[in-house]
Formats: C-alpha cells, sequence, structure tokens
C-alpha cells in the first residue's frame, strides 16, 4: 500500500559556507541514537570552550545507506570554536544552492518528508549533488537542522526541522 505524501512547501535557497564542528559515526539508521547522543555532548564541548554559535545543531548526511552503515556527523555551526580535540573535528558546509523544507513535528515523520522533496525535485528537474556507488547515496552535503530547543519543547512531536540538501550546479 503506498503511503499518501504529505504536503510540502520546499524553496531553492542559496547558502554561503559555515564553519562547524562535528562528531562524525557510523550508523545504522534503526540505530540513529548512537550518533544523535553525542549532539549534547558536542554542543557541551563547545560552550565550555567560548564557542560562538552559528546557528541550530544539525545531522549531516554523509552517505546514506538504508539498508546499512550511513557516515553521519552530529554538528554545530559556528563562528569560532576552540582547537579540536578528541573525536571533535571541524568543517565547512559548502556554499551552493539548496533544497530546503520546514518540518514541523516528530523526527519519526522525516521519512516521509524526505520521500515528498525528493519527488518535489524531480517534477521541477533538479538533480542533487549526489552520487550513488553500490546503492549507496554520497552527499556533498545533506542537512538535517534542528531548529527547536528539546530543553524549551521537550515534545518531539511539536519540533521544527529544516531539511537542508545541496544541488547540483
Amino acid at each position: 500500500m503506498t503511503q499518501p505524501t504529505p504536503e510540502i512547501s520546499p524553496a531553492v535557497v542559496e547558502r554561503g559556507e559555515q564553519l562547524y564542528a562535528y562528531i562524525r559515526g557510523s550508523v545504522r539508521m534503526d540505530d540513529f541514537a548512537v550518533i544523535a547522543d553525542r549532539l549534547p555532548e558536542l554542543i557541551g564541548w563547545l560552550d565550555a570552550g567560548g564557542a560562538v554559535f552559528a546557528g541550530a545543531p544539525f545531522f549531516r548526511f554523509n552517505t546514506v545507506a538504508m539498508d546499512a552503515e550511513s557516515v553521519v556527523e552530529a554538528g554545530m555551526p559556528v563562528t569560532s570554536m576552540p582547537e579540536p580535540e578528541g573525536d571533535i573535528g571541524m568543517g565547512l558546509l559548502p556554499a551552493g544552492r539548496y533544497a530546503t523544507v520546514h518540518h514541523h513535528g516528530h523526527p519519526d515523520q522525516l521519512f516521509d518528508i524526505v520521500r515528498a522533496l525528493r519527488a518535489w525535485a524531480a517534477r521541477e528537474g533538479l538533480s542533487w549533488d549526489m552520487t550513488e556507488v553500490d546503492g549507496v547515496e554520497h552527499w556533498a552535503c545533506r542537512l538535517e537542522s534542528y531548529l527547536t530547543d528539546p530543553r524549551v519543547e521537550p515534545d518531539p512531536s511539536k519540533w521544527e526541522i529544516e531539511l537542508a540538501f545541496r544541488l547540483a550546479d
């Protein structure tokens, strides 16, 4: 049985480069908490080191393999940061055109939102900055940003999440 496509209102936006700190992990999608649970640790470390935040925390999907392990970064945009240590790294989110969509609701609903965003892009004739090798998607930049602070709103069904997928030039 086919699921109905959720109503979405995507936009194409131009973004500049963005410095960020991250913790990278290799995770199965059904065990995503392995990387998600590292986000508070990263934010705490950055805060203790005097980093200046420049946006909402996010997950960057470097590779996506629905039935295997995906390489994902728990990240935080910053304007400055302490010297990385341990498994904390620093990088730049690439500038470019991104297809974005906002979702108000539980993160468990994101699979359907991603499906709808991909269908929208196909109808619009847009191509992703992504290659697929042996069933694994390798993304230039695919972000899932959490705009709601769970300390302020602990109910995930009320969270605001932005997806931003980089488009091919």
